[in-house]
This record gives C-alpha cells, sequence and structure tokens, in this order.
C-alpha cells in the first residue's frame, strides 16, 4: 500500500498564512484600525433603550480620525464634515443627534439626514461614502430590514475602502445576520466610574463592547470611555480567553496531530 504524500507548497505560501494568523492575533486597541487602515465599514449592534449605539460609533469614529497617520487630520485642521444617517423610526426611537452635546470641533459639522424608509437611508450613506470632504459616516437603522442584505452591505463596504470614507453603522434592536462590514460590535451601557471631586455629579459614560467578528482581529471585550479627548479601552479578560480557548479546541477538532 502506497503512502500519502502531502503536496509540496511553495514556502511563500507558508509564509503569508503565518504573516496572517500573526496579524489576526493582535488585540485591538484605540487607534490601531485607523493606523492599519483595514476596518473601513463597522457595525455596531445596540438597543434602542439605550444611547449605547450612536455614542460608542462616534467614539470610535472620533478615535480612528484622531489617529490618522496624516498631520493634516487632526481637529483642529481637518474642516471636513460628518454626515449622520438615521431613519425616520430609528429618530423616533433613540432621538435625533444633540448638537449641544457634541465635540465642540463637532457642532458646526453635523450634517444630518432623516430619511423616511430604509432603503433611502442606505442611498443616502452611499452616497456620503463616496464623497472625500466627509470626515466619517454614522448611520442608524432599526432591525433587520430586507433592504439591509448582504449585497447592500457589500455595496457599502466597497465604497467606504474605495473612497476611504469610514462607515459606522448602528442597528438598532437587530439580531446578527450576514454582513461584509469589517469590524462588528455588540454594545451595552456600563456603570460609570465615581466623580473624581463631586460624589454627587453624574459621571462618565462608559460602555461594554464585544468585539464578535473582525477581519483582521481576534474577538474580545472591552469597557469603553473617554478621558481627556482620547478613548480609552479596559479589556475585559474572561469572556475573550474563554472565546481564545473555545476557537482553539475547535481547531484541535478539525485538525487533529499526525501520529507518528
Amino acid at each position: 500500500m502506497s503512502r500519502f504524500n502531502p503536496v509540496s507548497m511553495p514556502s511563500t505560501a507558508f509564509e503569508d498564512v503565518a504573516a496572517l494568523s500573526a496579524q489576526r492575533s493582535i488585540r485591538w486597541c484605540p487607534g490601531l484600525a485607523a493606523r492599519q487602515g483595514l476596518a473601513l465599514h463597522n457595525e455596531v449592534f445596540a438597543s434602542s433603550c439605550e444611547g449605547a449605539g450612536a455614542g460608542v460609533a462616534l467614539s470610535l469614529a472620533l478615535d480612528d480620525w484622531r489617529s490618522l497617520p496624516r498631520a493634516e487630520a487632526c481637529e483642529a485642521h481637518d474642516r471636513r464634515s460628518v454626515l449622520w444617517v438615521q431613519t425616520r423610526e430609528a429618530a423616533r426611537r433613540v432621538g435625533r443627534p444633540y448638537r449641544a452635546g457634541l465635540p465642540e470641533y463637532l457642532q458646526a459639522r453635523i450634517v444630518h439626514v432623516r430619511a423616511e424608509k430604509t432603503e433611502d437611508a442606505l442611498f443616502a450613506i452611499e452616497e456620503g461614502l463616496r464623497c472625500r470632504e466627509l470626515a466619517f459616516v454614522i448611520g442608524e437603522i432599526v432591525g433587520n430590514p430586507k433592504a439591509l442584505d448582504f449585497t447592500a452591505s457589500r455595496r457599502l463596504t466597497l465604497a467606504s475602502e474605495k473612497h476611504g470614507v469610514p462607515l459606522f453603522l448602528v442597528r438598532l434592536d437587530a439580531v446578527r445576520d450576514l454582513s461584509s462590514a469589517r469590524m462588528r460590535w455588540e454594545v451595552s451601557s456600563a456603570p460609570s466610574p465615581a466623580p473624581r471631586w463631586n460624589g454627587q455629579a453624574p459621571g462618565a459614560p462608559r460602555w461594554r463592547a464585544e468585539l464578535f467578528r473582525a477581519r483582521m482581529h481576534a474577538p474580545g471585550e472591552w469597557v469603553l470611555g473617554e478621558e481627556q479627548g482620547r478613548l480609552i479601552a479596559d479589556r475585559v479578560q474572561r469572556k475573550a480567553d474563554e472565546a481564545g480557548a473555545d476557537w482553539t479546541a475547535g481547531l484541535r477538532l478539525r485538525h487533529p496531530p499526525l501520529r507518528a
């Protein structure tokens, strides 16, 4: 009986796989996506009972904006506008963006669009992604509408990557479905830290964010917040470690070690 001889593969193929594996093992951290320039299309799943969806989307967008490797991209010099698109139902559930509550350098830059239907919102978002004069686009859509299928998601990804305009699409009261988004988050509100000076004052907002799918990063969970105009992320060890252990165990079951 003849022995099985594995098909020889060029060493460059193994090097490419090793490089991809090493890059994927890098944990996400603030500013990393912008420096890599790989995650322009993001989805944020959140409940409409909280303000976590828009809060996390805006914080991630501003963090990427501040981390761009171009000197002119800082808020003081970059005068590009920001497009914020909502369906009428999304605005009814979570309200419109409150300009006075936004950072001062953003208040005059927000271009708000309220669309009647999901199809209209997706059209406005895609047109915004084709405009290089926008710093980023935020969209808010309710549920799992038929118009937002994988094909529509792919169109948004291609437009975002072709023109270099990041998209942060908030999925309100939606379940996880097929999507081509490069990074997908599930977020909820988290307890605020105690105020430093006034114990009766409200604390700074915090969010619990699970990165359940990413093209170039391992899944993980963090508590996000902002301090002195920058995004901070404290990793939640338990669930991230369990996810990594489950992935490793599954890999071993699919590819058992060869016996001598």
